[in-house]
């Protein structure tokens, strides 16, 4: 179904009957638009008046289209479109109620009554790309077209036809436009419930923590589990509230802002909006020089109790007095615990997971994180670091979202590293037979 024509669609439809009416004489003209876009039509389709000339023209409310006493008479009336002909005649609805001397002595209907037939009239078919959107009617009293007047007919009609094509076009965008800020809005909503409900859980978690912490004796070695579940909540919290400021942000900055109506600004040095604020840890923060031995003693308290639930072995080898490294500390926490993640959650039960620090190449120093799991195939190897791919683990049941590689190399790349992966492993320590495994270095600028 077509949706309503545009203040500036009816504006064009007026300018071009203007020129109808003053430059060639018309004595009227009407613009009806179809009910719905037809295919190169056969048949009838339904047509609604949208602008007509002269104003006080008869309307009728029925579907009967024909000359009255006081002129011509227009309404809501079916079209049929003749094979191979200039001109395009209107159908009544109803068989005219006046038939003609010759179809009294037939007993049928001729041409000239069952259409509205008049050689000063030219109804044309407003047709783009094969599609009939409505028709174009004119008609003058004191003489006939020339072959030039209906060219120029010819002319306005298919202007009126891409005209009324790109409006429909602009109003079916605008409709889509506002039913996925409809959708959004839902989805919004939707994410403000379960991030408010999740809120109330983790508050919790963070409470037991500290009670649990506060209970154990100073010599309890269960303390440092205690302290992960506080450590995890805290990190837990923090990007709930990144994440509000995001959303917040986002929201504000990039509703869209439709322009006045016949309005449209199209000027290059016109401030786009921001990209969307990226959720990612530390994001925005100044590098600081950072000792990479207690950046990664919390992180591997938790991966040794993970380790153990899972019947992994987490073996660390982090010599003393490594130099420092210009890191963000938060988005290197965030990296190295999805990429240590990564191995705990792919190596199958009694194998072993390596973390090594020390590795140098030029100005870096290396983190080289192995494990004996199934390793990564060739193909997937390529691709590895692409949002949402996760290759041939998506095969498994082994959960995933295919982002944690992909994050963690933005992340490093703001620190100016790098991360390399190796499949099978590169370290000959964890290796096992038929089991590749895999080796993720990741590279940091050391402090001069």
């Amino acid at each position: 179904m077509l949706m309503s024509a545009s203040s500036d669609f009816l504006a064009l439809c007026r300018e071009q009957i203007a020129l109808l009416t003053q430059g060639m004489g018309a004595s009227f003209s009407v613009v009806y638009l179809t009910q719905e876009l037809v295919e190169k039509p056969t048949g009838d389709a339904r047509l609604i008046p949208v602008m007509v000339y002269p104003e006080t023209m008869v309307l009728t409310h029925g579907d009967e289209y024909g000359e009255t006493q006081d002129g011509y008479s227009i309404g809501i009336a079916n079209v049929l479109a003749l094979p191979n002909q200039q001109r395009r005649l209107l159908k009544p609805t109803s068989v005219s109620s006046h038939p003609s001397p010759e179809s009294d002595a037939t007993g049928k209907q001729s041409l000239q009554d069952e259409y509205l037939l008049s050689n000063n009239q030219i109804v044309l078919p407003l047709i783009y790309e094969g599609v009939m959107m409505g028709l174009l009617v004119t008609a003058r009293d004191d003489r006939e077209w020339n072959e030039r007047e209906e060219g120029d007919i010819e002319r306005i009609a298919k202007t009126l036809a891409i005209a009324c094509i790109l409006d429909q076009r602009q109003a079916w965008l605008q409709h889509q436009l506002q039913q996925e800020q409809i959708l959004q809005e839902e989805q919004r909503d939707l994410l403000d419930n379960l991030l408010h409900q999740f809120r109330n859980p983790l508050t919790a978690i963070r409470t037991f923590g500290k009670l649990l912490f506060k209970r154990m004796l100073p010599a309890d070695t269960n303390r440092e589990v205690a302290t992960s579940i506080v450590r995890e909540s805290d990190r837990l919290q923090e990007l709930l509230q990144q994440f509000d400021q995001v959303i917040d942000l986002n929201t504000a900055d990039l509703a869209p802002r439709p322009l006045p109506e016949s309005q449209v600004v199209m000027n290059e040095n016109v401030q786009k909006p921001a990209k969307p604020a990226l959720l990612l840890p530390g994001t925005g923060e100044k590098l600081s020089d950072c000792s990479l031995a207690d950046l990664l003693a919390p992180l591997l308290i938790s991966a040794q109790a993970i380790a153990q639930e899972r019947n992994l072995q987490l073996i660390t080898e982090i010599p003393h007095h490594l130099p420092l490294v210009k890191v963000n500390e938060k988005a290197l926490r965030e990296v190295l615990s999805n990429i240590i993640d990564n191995a705990l959650k792919y190596t199958p039960a009694g194998g072993k997971i390596l973390v090594q620090c020390g590795q140098k190449k030029g100005n870096f120093q290396g983190i080289a994180i192995s494990d004996n799991g199934p390793g990564i195939p060739p193909e997937d190897l390529e691709h590895l670091g692409e949002r949402h791919y996760r290759g041939v683990q998506a095969q498994t049941e082994i959960p995933g979202t295919g982002l944690g590689i992909s994050i963690a190399k933005q992340l490093i790349a703001e620190m100016q590293g790098n991360i390399e992966a190796f499949s099978p492993a590169i370290n000959s320590v964890i290796t096992l037979p038929h089991t590749p495994g895999t080796t993720f270095i990741i590279w940091l600028l050391t402090v001069d």
